[in-house]
């Protein structure tokens, strides 16, 4: 059996997909070992899977609260902004820090977040085969593709092509920073240099959760790309408390989250309720744990609010979902057979409120254009036209049939396991030699 190691973004909308996948690995008597920052422990220690701590000079405990609650204030174009600072920092981190803790224990192969740039160069850097975990939209730089940033279908007229280019460009100021910081370390490593971010990606396997059927046709994807299915696993959640004796089982219930992110907007909330309160249903409010319910008092409706929502759960019983557009949430939904309405605020949340309209899932509003009266229209379409509901349990049916979490296992252990014993691990004997993993901070 082999030990995987995890590398990726700190944020709970990867890491839960990821422990998921790490629970379903450890069921096949392997091991995996996450390497992360301080303040994620007690998550992946809930999951059952092993932790080692990196990252300590620069994430002492409560940094990753103070960061999110900082970024669940923006929105738009300063929001992409911060978070690829936040990707570079964790790059930085990463390719610092993660080689020596990899060597310490004892890794066969590593499973690197499409988000984690510097995954690849340190699988590198130690002989080390890995593959590529695609947990929001994948990465598209395509000219006939929209980027998932965008709220757009694809196209190959000009105009298409036109915006798509400029969309791409704008990502590509974004990844300056990124490449040269990887490329310097590559360069101490004696690796050839990086021409973009699609070019971190493995050539064993890249695996998205991304279903097929809730993507845009057409898409020309490297042979190793593989659609699974969301990766999710109820028994590894934190428990959650919630007042389960206040739900109505007589009114269809609407549950509304903007993620762990994006939830320090309190405008958002207070207009869904008002539009919500005009429907005979009942609504659920989980904050992701940006505010406290108190800041609110009374809404319209009455709904309950809560820090935390235990999700999965609630979305057995719901009808309709309003949420910021996080593939985490479209996907859990999509595979209980609700549909949504998405209120996109920024990464790769406006192109899942595309895929939402393309498949008749549901509908989106973006936030710039959202408003009590054009949420309240929106709801009634979802809540009056059955064909939302039919295609999402179309959907439901498809993710059920597939069951991602295990594809994705299966293509790890096919393209992996043959790999990790016969692999030549040249730099594993620089832990005993006391090799010291320099980064450039600039």
């Amino acid at each position: 059996m082999s030990h995987f190691g995890i590398l990726s973004f700190p944020g709970t909308g990867h890491l839960h997909p990821l422990t998921a996948l790490g629970r379903e690995l450890t069921r096949r008597n392997h091991s995996v070992t996450i390497f992360q920052v301080a303040d994620v422990e007690p998550l992946v220690r809930a999951a059952g899977l092993r932790f080692h701590q990196i990252g300590e000079r620069d994430f002492p405990p409560g940094t990753l609260r103070v960061l999110d609650e900082r970024l669940g204030r923006l929105h738009g174009s300063k929001a992409m902004d911060s978070v690829f600072d936040r990707i570079r920092q964790n790059s930085q981190i990463v390719l610092r820090d993660a080689p020596s803790a990899i060597l310490s224990e004892k890794v066969d192969a590593l499973i690197v977040d499409q988000a984690e740039f510097g995954g690849g160069s340190v699988a590198e850097r130690l002989g080390l085969p890995f593959v590529t975990a695609i947990l929001t939209l994948p990465l598209n730089l395509r000219s006939n593709f929209p980027f998932s940033e965008y709220p757009a279908e694809p196209g190959l007229s000009f105009g298409a092509r036109s915006r798509n280019a400029a969309g791409n460009s704008q990502l590509g100021f974004r990844q300056v920073r990124i490449l040269a910081l990887i490329n310097r370390q590559r360069k101490r490593w004696s690796l050839q240099a990086k021409t973009g971010l699609n070019a971190f990606d493995s050539q064993l396997a890249q695996i998205s959760q991304l279903p097929a059927g809730f993507d845009f046709p057409h898409r020309n994807l490297p042979s190793c790309f593989h659609y699974t299915g969301p990766f999710f696993d109820r028994m590894g959640r934190r428990e959650t408390s919630f007042p389960w004796s206040q739900l109505d089982s007589t009114r269809p219930l609407v549950f509304v989250s903007m993620g762990t992110l994006q939830n320090g907007v309190d405008w958002v909330f207070r207009v869904v309720a008002q539009a919500c309160a005009n429907f005979p249903v009942q609504t659920v409010i989980s904050l992701g744990g940006g505010m406290s319910p108190e800041v609110f008092g009374e809404l319209p409706g009455n709904p309950i609010v809560v820090p935390y929502a235990p999700q999965l759960d609630l979305l057995r019983r719901a009808a309709l979902t309003i949420f910021h557009g996080g593939l985490n949430t479209a996907l859990e939904s999509l595979a209980h057979g609700v549909p949504m309405i998405a209120i996109p605020v920024t990464f790769d949340q406006p192109g899942v409120g595309a895929r939402l309209v393309w498949t008749r899932t549901g509908r989106m509003i973006p936030i710039r254009e959202l408003t009590a009266n054009r949420l309240r229209i929106e709801i009634g379409e979802i809540l009056t036209n059955a064909q939302y509901r039919t295609n999402a349990k179309i959907l439901q049916k498809q993710i059920s049939s597939i069951n991602g979490v295990k594809c994705a296992a299966d293509i790890i252990e096919r393209v992996l396991d043959s790999r990790v014993s016969h692999a030549t691990l040249p730099f594993r004997d620089l832990a005993t030699a006391g090799w010291n993993c320099r980064v450039s901070k600039s």
